[in-house]
């Protein structure tokens, strides 16, 4: 039966700003406070979908958060009507309200880590919803996220789906930003590579000493063990802390990989060598493809400045590869010479494509945190919301939604204005009969 990897893009939401909420993610705080426009946001992000189908590549949609969530507002002392409830957290804890209308769920590779049936014990798609503890804005997102997994991936023949692991910050867990799969096909055993940046439980061990390090070895472990994974095709490595406190705030930003390549940087990891010869033994005989950047070739900074690790990779076909990678890797002369070079090299990498998603890049985040990856057969795919599944139909009708809900410019200074809340939930309700979620928002379950 054929397999292949699917990506399932997040849609931004009607109140994407830049709230500067992300401390350790540099384009985040740089951007604090700046007008965002949420429509071109939006657009941009369909864009890129749009763009990936055509390529061939099954590609999804995942819906956003409720946003502003006013019941966590409730929750946290202030009363009174939904107007009134936004005017006192803007007059008393604007970063509390900041933090409640944060359209950072747009990021869908922290929505979840998901484990194909090729490896789990049970021959299940398995899906465990991050609890991103580390940030209080996406901490109050893992149920919701939750509840559109499973109305995406919906056949319980197929698909599993776990509780997010408990909030703690021993199990601090940002899903598949720290998570990538190596393999010879979509549909085989495949390892598991594990990236975290500091053990929960033992202070004595390596960490930053600037930046938080949002994924623990404890986490990581607890996921492959729910998932059903084999220790024989798992391998956890401890991120370079060192690149953390340099902005590096997931492996994502460091490291990318797809089938049989893993690109990363020099300095991406602690013991790379003795790691790397791990992910070697587990993988097999079949050629594996280590592209290994030097700082010489390309700085931290320019890689965290243009994003050059969290570009995709995607098949192509014929033992190809291409990059999918952000304007600013472009528009950044030392790693635009580096992707020059790099598609000459004896590896599947034989092009680069380039996609304006400065909407996104400047909230901190690239191609690579917009989408979820999910390695699926035939069988399972048919398992799925096909209306979550991205066409020129969807297409034309998501952005049709997006240009009569979404406003094209969004200021700190109108998150106290109620006409946001109600727009926002008028917004979400009919996207739910587009995409045929069901009731997955707490406004619609009341």
């Amino acid at each position: 039966m054929r397999s292949f990897e699917a990506n399932f893009d997040g849609l931004v939401g009607p109140t994407h700003n830049y709230a500067g909420l992300s401390f350790g993610n540099v384009a985040s705080q740089s951007n604090a406070s700046a007008i965002s426009n949420p429509q071109a946001a939006a657009l941009q992000g369909l864009e890129k979908m749009l763009a990936v189908s055509k390529l061939g590549l099954v590609q999804g949609v995942l819906a956003p958060q409720q946003r502003p969530d006013i019941a966590t507002l409730r929750t946290l002392g202030f009363s009174g009507s939904n107007g009134q409830v936004l005017e006192q957290a803007f007059k008393q804890a604007p970063h509390l309200l900041m933090s409640c209308y944060s359209a950072s769920s747009m990021w869908t590779a922290n929505a979840a880590t998901v484990s194909p049936s090729a490896d789990s014990r049970d021959g299940k798609v398995h899906f465990t919803p991050a609890n991103l503890v580390n940030k209080f804005h996406r901490a109050i997102e893992p149920e919701v996220t939750g509840n559109i997994l499973k109305a995406t991936f919906r056949d319980p023949e197929y698909f599993a789906h776990h509780q997010p692991l408990p909030s703690h910050e021993m199990f601090g867990d940002e899903g598949a930003a720290n998570h990538t799969r190596l393999c010879t096909e979509y549909g085989k055993q495949g390892v598991q590579l594990f990236v975290y940046g500091q053990h929960g439980s033992d202070a004595s061990k390596p960490k930053p000493s600037r930046y938080p390090a949002r994924q623990t070895l404890e986490a990581s472990q607890a996921i492959a063990r729910l998932h059903g994974l084999s220790d024989d095709h798992t391998v956890y490595i401890q991120q370079n802390p060192e690149v953390i406190d340099q902005g590096v705030f997931h492996n994502d930003v460091i490291s990318v990989g797809n089938q049989n390549v893993l690109f990363y940087h020099e300095q991406a990891f602690l013991d790379s060598d003795r790691k790397l010869a791990e992910i070697k033994q587990k993988f097999g005989e079949s050629p594996l493809h280590f592209i290994k950047v030097a700082t010489s070739d390309v700085s931290i900074e320019n890689a965290v400045r243009s994003y050059l690790f969290n570009t995709q990779i995607i098949e192509t076909g014929r033992n190809e590869m291409a990059i999918i990678a952000p304007t600013e890797c472009q528009e950044n002369e030392q790693v635009h010479r580096y992707l020059q070079s790099l598609v000459e090299g004896d590896h599947p990498i034989k092009q680069v494509r380039y996609f304006n998603v400065k909407q996104s890049m400047q909230n901190g985040g690239g191609p690579a945190c917009l989408r979820l990856r999910v390695a699926l057969t035939e069988a399972e795919l048919a398992g799925v919301n096909s209306a979550t599944l991205i066409g020129d139909d969807t297409h034309q009708a998501l952005s049709q939604w997006v240009k009569h809900h979404y406003r094209d410019r969004l200021t700190i200074n109108d998150l106290r204005d109620p006409a946001l809340l109600d727009e926002s939930l008028t917004a979400l309700d009919e996207l739910t009969k587009l995409l045929q979620l069901g009731s997955v928002y707490p406004f619609q379950q009341v």
